[in-house]
């Protein structure tokens, strides 16, 4: 009796029973962040295949592995039949992951001319559309591309330097590239893909993702940026709900350059990413889009190495400024909180971009800022660069500036004269003066009688300070006359009373 009891028992499972079981589970319940987690490949999975050679010696993540043939990823796509081209793909992605120091190019020759036979063989196969980007092929992938791109960079080899401040310096090409090209070509190709699931990729293609893509900007490799600004900007056109986390990031990016190390090597090619997304804002632009102007556009006019993203940077600025013209006087006043004092090259780039920016402007606009603006001018236009008096008198050849400045004379000139009067004066350089007369005539033609004004309250301020220098000529005279009959005379000479200095010494 107490038998047969025991019979109806469920029986005890096995230890390797138990193991299959939360194998085959293990797909639906690990997250992204286990899924680079390998396991070896088991006999578990069986081979249905004749034409397996080998079973890949390749580990694969649990949750990828179920129901994932194991063949040889050596093998190519031509030999395989259509039903099993999945699983080699997978295979390949998977051998793909094995990287290799590039500095010594004699060392594992043999396995990186097989790796990169592997990648062109991935590149032609999802080219031709044949791939199928199911879960499993998806996690490989990014696998793959995240062993392969996301590295630390050595030092800096100018070390000694703030930061590229020109573009002449030579640029430092990586010694992988070889294999790093081919790798951010399938990348792109994955990220482009017709057919992919959006709402399964953007688990993987996750924040902590976008943010390694985003430290590659660093690389002093151009062709690696090159390649990093068509993906970035091809998962920002894909994955909507991760634009948001994205301009948040290039925002830390650019406080952390400006504000702390002045040193990066791919704003550039930020800056030319986003002047294509702001072209892309809605109207009326969101308090967020207007703070990325403020906070960290405006704010990179500062570092020393402007020149190498002005173009990029006075684009984005000027499309925020399309897209509402009232942040032209916004842009103006931090053009003239960071103009440089001291760099003659800067302030070239400043008056060209204060030019572009002046062509949008409103008269509302204009006559906001007018008056800062043109004391700011008024330097330039007596600098003793000449390129930058050249360039200063050459706003006056602008169509919409001249309008701007036709309108508002009245408060201008009176501004610039001065400036005016001194280069047809005593200016070094022939160029600048003839300038400052051609400006003078188009304002005796704009207004005759202001000019006169302006030129008598000038000469009525020269001689008046004309009389100031000569009492202070005067004063000095006599103080010495006086400390010089002292040391004549000794102690016996009586002290004689200084004059009154009426003028501030």
């Amino acid at each position: 009796m107490l038998k047969q009891i025991l019979n109806k028992l469920p029986r005890k499972v096995s230890k390797s029973d138990t193991f299959d079981t939360a194998g085959s589970d293990l797909g639906s319940t690990t997250s992204f962040s286990n899924v680079f987690q390998c396991t070896n490949v088991g006999s578990t999975l069986s081979s249905k295949l004749n034409i397996v050679k080998r079973v890949s010696s390749v580990v694969f993540p649990a949750s990828i592995t179920s129901g994932v043939e194991a063949i040889d990823p050596y093998l190519s796509f031509k030999d395989v039949s259509n039903p099993h081209k999945q699983s080699l793909f997978i295979s390949k992605l998977n051998s793909c992951c094995q990287t290799f120091d590039m500095s010594d190019p004699d060392k594992n020759c043999r396995e990186q001319d097989l790796k990169r036979q592997a990648l062109i063989e991935l590149v032609d196969f999802v080219s031709s559309g044949s791939a199928k980007f199911t879960e499993p092929a998806i996690t490989a992938m990014c696998k793959m591309c995240s062993l392969n791109l996301f590295r630390v960079f050595p030092p800096k080899s100018r070390s000694n330097c703030i930061g590229r401040e020109t573009e002449d310096e030579e640029p430092v090409f990586d010694p992988a590239w070889s294999h790093l090209q081919i790798v951010y070509d399938l990348l792109l190709q994955f990220i482009s893909y017709n057919s992919l699931d959006v709402k399964v990729v953007k688990m993987y293609v996750d924040p902590t993702f976008i943010l390694r893509l985003l430290d590659l900007f660093d690389s002093e490799d151009p062709r690696e940026r090159d390649c990093l600004k068509t993906v970035l900007h091809r998962v920002y056109g894909k994955f909507m709900v991760h634009r948001p986390f994205i301009r948040k990031a290039v925002s830390n990016i650019i406080y952390r350059f400006v504000f702390e190390t002045e040193r990066h090597n791919g704003i550039a090619e930020l800056l030319e990413i986003f002047g294509s997304v702001i072209s892309g804002f809605a109207l009326p632009l969101k308090e967020e889009h207007k703070i990325f102007l403020w906070r960290a556009l405006i704010p990179l006019h500062k570092p020393k190495s402007l020149g190498i993203y002005h173009q990029q940077l006075t684009y984005c600025v000027v499309q925020f400024i399309d897209k509402d013209r009232k942040l032209a006087s916004t842009v103006i006043k931090g053009l003239l909180k960071y103009w440089p004092v001291t760099n003659s090259q800067k302030e070239l780039m400043f008056i060209s971009e204060l030019e572009e920016v002046l062509e949008m402007a409103s008269m509302v606009e204009f006559q906001m800022i007018m008056v800062p603006l043109f004391r700011r001018i008024g330097c330039c236009l007596n600098s003793s660069h000449h390129q930058v008096a050249e360039r200063a008198h050459l706003l006056w050849n602008n169509e919409h500036v001249l309008n701007l400045i036709t309108h508002n004379r009245q408060v201008i000139l009176p501004l610039v004269f001065p400036s005016l009067a001194r280069n047809t004066q005593n200016h070094w350089n022939q160029a600048v003066l003839n300038l400052s007369l051609n400006v003078k005539r188009i304002f005796c033609e704009m207004d005759e009688e202001l000019v006169l004004a302006c030129q008598c309250k000038l000469e009525e301020e020269d001689s008046k300070s004309n009389a100031v220098a000569e009492r202070r000529r005067l004063v000095w005279e006599r103080l010495e006359t006086t400390v010089s009959l002292q040391a004549v005379g000794g102690d016996n000479l009586v002290p004689v009373k200084p004059a009154t200095c009426a003028v501030a010494c």
